[in-house]
């Protein structure tokens, strides 16, 4: 019998407790097979899993860690936080200079409600749009990820008169029956949905950077046609940058982009690793939510001064780091340019799309990702387990960490 690892003893146990061993699907490896990763800890642009392995992490917790692992000064004012108190289910002074920190970075930002999930800020961001409209249609696109509640859980057909086919048992048909899927970038498309249900469209939902079916690169004439068709039918723009934002620069890319929404869901990286989400627009919209307003929402732990004191370290330093967003997106470059290359010597059908600091990998043989995969892994250099999902360079990884890691793939290509 084979020797088993403390790593896969450690899966074991964990499968007999939660569910396929995992607390999100994705982390289970069932795309690549084989145990999935048990980290232990992790410091800068490396982590380290129970077997005592090193692996340079261009997952980064799904793109939260845009400062790497353990960053001092995150760490050190969450311990000084979390000395404080926990939690005290009331307004607390941090919240208010995370909002502040967020507004200079987004200006159209003039009103946030924190909540704890990418999900929860767009579900809210929602509520709020058809609370404000008086309507109950929204329109998303094609392969795009907004979070896992009922009405967004919905596969798109290629034709406007989408059969809207719940992507999970347990969504009913009558809670998707006003979720309008379209084919991202199809002007004809989206003119004809709005003249067949324009009155009855409260929001159009985007991620402006595609980050769940790969990396998908903006179309900046697209996302000025949704702001321009949005106005005409007095819908809103509800953009979801819960991948996006703070990734490519101090602020939303949105912003960035001069194409403003009406309403922006933040996460991930506003949460220096902690659990988070935002939402936020214009006070008029805003305004509209309980207590000011009607429209309700609400939570315990919405606001956590521990999370908000990581968002503000990671603010703080973000903001004097133009430079750094520029070297990021260099090392993206550079490794997707040296992986491309790397499979057109060996005659390896693979894709890379990449934009900002953010990239993919597509091959076209499912069998050859799997390989590739698992050989990434026995070299210590740890990916996202799945080509649809994007990977991220962070501020902690170094020249070497790039030349290492393709230096190791030129090898594992080699032997497909």
């Amino acid at each position: 019998m084979a020797k088993r690892t403390i790593n896969s003893k450690l899966f074991s146990e964990a499968q007999k407790y939660l569910v396929g061993g995992v607390n999100s699907p994705v982390r289970a490896f069932n795309y690549v097979g084989g145990d999935p990763l048990i980290i232990k800890r992790g410091h800068g642009s490396k982590v380290y899993d129970h077997d005592g392995n090193e692996y340079i992490d261009y997952v980064l917790s799904w793109g939260s860690l845009i400062l790497g692992h353990a960053f001092p000064d995150v760490v050190n004012a969450v311990k000084a936080a979390a000395c404080d108190g926990l939690s005290f289910g009331t307004t607390n002074i941090k919240e208010v200079e995370l909002a502040k920190l967020i507004h200079k970075a987004i200006p159209f930002v003039e009103k946030i409600r924190f909540v704890n999930s990418g999900t929860e800020a767009v579900m809210s961001a929602v509520r709020l749009a058809r609370g404000h409209t008086g309507r109950d249609k929204i329109v998303k696109f094609e392969n795009s990820y907004h979070g896992h509640a009922d009405y967004l859980l919905v596969s798109g057909g290629s034709g406007l008169a989408t059969l809207n086919i719940p992507q999970s048992p347990g969504v009913p048909r009558s809670f998707i029956k006003d979720t309008i899927v379209l084919p991202y970038g199809d002007f004809r498309k989206l003119e004809e949905a709005f003249e067949l249900h324009g009155r009855e469209i409260a929001a159009v939902l985007v991620e402006p950077v595609g980050g769940n079916y790969g990396v998908m690169p903006p179309d900046t004439g697209f996302l000025r046609h949704l702001r321009k068709i949005t106005d005409r039918y007095s819908a809103l723009l509800i953009a979801d940058e819960v991948i996006t934002g703070f990734r490519f620069s101090f602020g939303s890319f949105m912003h960035r982009s001069g194409v403003l929404p009406d309403l922006i869901c933040l996460g991930k990286i506003i949460g220096g690793g902690l659990p988070i989400g935002a939402y936020g627009g214009g006070g008029k919209i805003m305004n509209k939510l309980a207590p000011l307003g009607k429209v309700y929402q609400a939570s315990t732990f919405s606001g956590n001064p521990v999370v908000m004191q990581a968002g503000i370290s990671t603010l703080k330093v973000l903001a004097l780091s133009g430079g750094r967003y520029r070297q990021i997106e260099r090392f993206a470059e550079l490794l997707s340019s040296a992986i491309e290359r790397a499979a057109r010597s060996c005659n390896i059908d693979l894709k890379v799309s990449r934009f900002g600091s953010m990239f993919s990998l597509k091959f076209e043989r499912k069998d050859d990702f799997k390989k590739f995969y698992r050989g990434l892994l026995r070299s210590g250099v740890y990916f996202a387990p799945s080509e649809f999902e994007s990977n991220f360079v962070s501020f902690a990884h170094t020249k070497k960490d790039i030349d290492d890691t393709i230096n190791l793939i030129r090898v594992i290509l080699a032997k497909i």
